[in-house]
């Protein structure tokens, strides 16, 4: 397992991270993501991310009893929180007493003193951003937080969010968590160079599509029994990929990624990685073996005409 910087800071990520957002807490037991994430430690992955609302704080839970007994200071675990966490008025947004409380609560959950990356889920905008950045200062300066950053924040947002910070004399943003992926490179028009300007790391998600870029689904064909795209409750960030032109285009690229020596997994996560401005991407798992299969994305390098030819490939030029 081969390490990057979070953007210009010291703390230092592996290229593949293991998330928990539709699986831990939800569709895999405890005992099932102990052994997912003791593999990925093995592996030597060290970075961890859920999120509070991931399945109403069942996710923090599970992995706090999944890196129990993992020594502490080998993992960077990663949290999140803006999405409510129950009917009551304050339990959502970016405010100070959301903020601070999520941050307790989030503690608890995980079983641990500190977190190393907080990050907010989403942008606030009706709390005024001074606010939000005074808050996550503070709870830094307490040593409860180590870093922090955002998650699908929009680039001139970002932008607003670090000259505050530096008005503040506040702690700055060290990450940025967006959607990412050979059918989704949106984030390369002004994203990624805004982070990269500000020294931002990006650790992203859904880097495989939602399993799209793994393969498995076949124009004219239903989706697999048991995957993800047959389960109406978690399939909605694959809307607009499952048609047949994307899923035969899909089909060449992994046909092409063969002929590289690569399965079109590892293929597409390494994609992903060839940007400088990507630190770690996150994949999920349901059972060690996926974990395994995908940490040998790492440390992959293919010349940028590779790249090239697999663009057209996507865009249906042959």
């Amino acid at each position: 397992m081969r390490y990057r910087q979070l953007g210009r800071y010291g703390i230092r990520v592996s290229e593949v991270s293991l998330g928990g957002w539709l699986t831990q807490g939800r569709t895999i037991d405890d005992a099932t993501t102990e052994n997912i994430v003791r593999k990925a430690f093995d592996l030597g992955i060290n970075l961890f991310d859920t999120a509070d609302v991931y399945n109403r704080g069942e996710a923090e839970l599970s992995l706090g009893k999944a890196t129990a007994g993992l020594k502490r200071e080998e993992l960077v675990i990663a949290t999140k929180c803006y999405f409510p966490m129950s009917d009551r008025p304050n339990d959502r947004g970016l405010g100070r007493k959301h903020i601070t409380e999520s941050v307790h609560a989030s503690l608890k959950r995980l079983r641990t003193d500190y977190i190393d990356l907080m990050q907010f889920h989403r942008f606030d905008a009706d709390t005024p951003m001074d606010e939000t950045v005074r808050a996550i200062d503070d709870l830094v300066r307490q040593g409860k937080v180590l870093y922090w950053g955002v998650s699908e924040w929009q680039a001139h947002q970002i932008t607003e969010l670090v000259h505050t910070a530096r008005s503040l004399n506040a702690n700055p943003p060290a990450s940025n968590q967006p959607q990412y992926h050979m059918l989704n490179p949106g984030i390369e028009k002004s994203v990624l160079p805004t982070c990269q300007q500000f020294g931002l790391g990006n650790i992203v998600f859904s880097p495989l599509a939602q399993g799209v870029l793994t393969g498995k689904y076949l124009p004219g064909q239903p989706a697999p029994e048991g995957s993800r795209g047959a389960d109406e409750t978690s399939n909605n960030f694959m809307q607009g990929m499952l048609n047949d032109e994307t899923l035969t285009r899909v089909q060449r690229l992994k046909d092409y990624a063969n002929e590289m020596g690569h399965p079109l997994a590892r293929f597409a996560l390494a994609w992903c990685l060839r940007q400088p401005g990507v630190s770690s991407v996150i994949v999920g798992a349901s059972r060690p073996e996926q974990i395994e299969a995908n940490a040998e994305a790492s440390g992959v390098e293919l010349p940028a005409e590779v790249w090239q030819r697999a663009a057209e490939i996507l865009e249906g030029k042959e």
